[in-house]
């Protein structure tokens, strides 16, 4: 797993953590808004490091323990904001829960929580899901273009998507949708010191529903965000100066 890391002369920190399906390279558009000001940390999941192409993706939890891992060796005690969207924002949850790093703020946007379902149901889902993107990966731009249609994304964006498709293996497809459906969490989740939100968009906000009942059960006192006009992890991409102010206003709160 490849750390990639911008404005290091800062003491403010934040580590962004990406969803599936893309690279780390999904925070391009909001680095330059964010790195005069903060130490940026930014990791490669594997699977989705173009810098390490014969590595499979692992779990959420061993993702979440090899990044704070990588905080502890560097001597960062304390992580201002730790973001993560979809994937990203499961690997925050277990994060928060694993207490290895002292986290001030965290947010899980339209993060994916372990499904409270029959163990069966749970590998059906999973077999779904694999079988949609393994359709996408061989389908390429084309099954992209038809799939997003509706949305604001531009032909660019969807290249890049079918770019990273390509990029990926079966085994990581695999891995990232069964992971992210059924990852342990420890039982009771511990209480956390720090500020936590579940941002969701509007037009996903049914999808969400369940894990946002998860964060409101198992983490108290979170706050819950509706963001407007956003789907499933579209806020990096087309809102990256409103995601910079809503992470300078957190660190000012």
């Amino acid at each position: 797993m490849t750390f990639h890391e911008y404005g290091k002369q800062n003491n403010r920190n934040i580590v962004l953590i990406h969803p599936s399906v893309v690279t780390w390279d999904y925070f391009s558009r909001v680095c330059p808004l964010l790195c005069e000001d903060f130490h940026l940390i930014i990791p490669a999941l594997p699977g989705y490091d173009r810098e390490a192409p014969n590595e499979d993706f692992t779990s959420v939890e061993d993702i979440s323990a090899r990044i704070s891992d990588y905080l502890v060796l560097k001597g960062i005690e304390d992580v201002d904001i730790l973001y993560g969207c979809s994937m990203g924002g499961s690997v925050v949850l277990r994060m928060l829960a694993d207490h290895k790093v002292r986290v001030k703020n965290a947010i899980a946007d339209g993060a994916i929580t372990p499904y409270q379902l029959p163990w069966l149901i749970t590998r059906l889902i999973a077999v779904r899901d694999f079988m949609m993107v393994s359709v996408a990966k061989a389908g390429g731009l084309k099954i992209l273009e038809k799939a997003f249609s509706a949305d604001e994304y531009s032909k660019e964006d969807l290249e890049y998507l079918s770019g990273v498709l390509r990029f990926m293996s079966y085994k990581t497809i695999w891995r990232t949708f069964e992971s992210c459906n059924n990852y342990k969490m420890p039982d009771p989740v511990p209480e956390i010191s720090g500020h936590l939100e579940y941002w969701y968009g509007d037009k996903e906000e049914k999808d969400r529903a369940w894990d946002i009942q998860y964060v409101k059960r198992h983490f108290s006192g979170t706050k819950l965000i509706k963001i407007r006009n956003c789907g499933h992890g579209s806020m990096v991409p087309l809102y990256p100066q409103e995601l910079a102010v809503r992470f300078k206003m957190l660190t000012h709160r």
